[in-house]
């Protein structure tokens, strides 16, 4: 590799106010456990332009890197410890869960380049997915409706929706079915 070659330049998330704002309130409010309620981390996101449904949970020490690529659902659990790499769009359904430790990312290096670009792909995830604890989303995959990512799992390709994933590559492993709700 060649780092002195790296140049991103054509990459801008943001002007460097709004940035160096957000990377305080992120500090403060959410990589934290300063302020443990979700309504007013919700009102934060919402002021740095994300789009938030209702009753989100988003639990301390949760990491975002800019809110104003995130769109979340109704209905969506966010666990302690998950952090959202939004150098791209992320969009989250509704009735997701997001366990504790989990990672969704959507920026990588290119390593055919010597000089290491910078490449950003989003992320989606359908209504009622769960990503497991300490569980990997990469770039530009797809969770589609339904989906589980198991504890520990990196999904490097598009989720089908009603399955469960597991392992590193994540694999199918069975249909995901539910048990009569009564």
């Amino acid at each position: 590799m060649k780092l002195d070659t790296f140049n991103n330049s054509w990459y801008h998330p943001g002007g460097v106010i709004k940035r160096t704002m957000w990377y305080f309130i992120n500090a403060i409010f959410f990589n934290s456990y300063i302020i443990p309620f979700s309504g007013f981390k919700c009102f934060l996101l919402r002021f740095f332009g994300a789009t938030i449904g209702e009753k989100v949970v988003i639990k301390p020490k949760v990491n975002i890197k800019y809110p104003w690529n995130i769109s979340i659902g109704n209905n969506v659990w966010i666990g302690e410890g998950v952090w959202i790499d939004s150098l791209g769009k992320v969009s989250i359904g509704n009735n997701v869960c997001i366990s504790q430790g989990a990672y969704l990312l959507t920026g990588n290096h290119n390593y055919k380049k010597s000089s290491f670009d910078l490449m950003v792909n989003d992320v989606l995830i359908k209504d009622g997915v769960w990503i497991g604890a300490k569980s990997i989303v990469c770039p530009g995959v797809i969770c589609n409706e339904n989906a589980v990512l198991s504890v520990g799992s990196t999904a490097t390709k598009n989720l089908e929706a009603f399955t469960i994933y597991q392992g590193s590559p994540a694999k199918l492993l069975r249909k995901r079915i539910y048990d009569n709700e009564g």
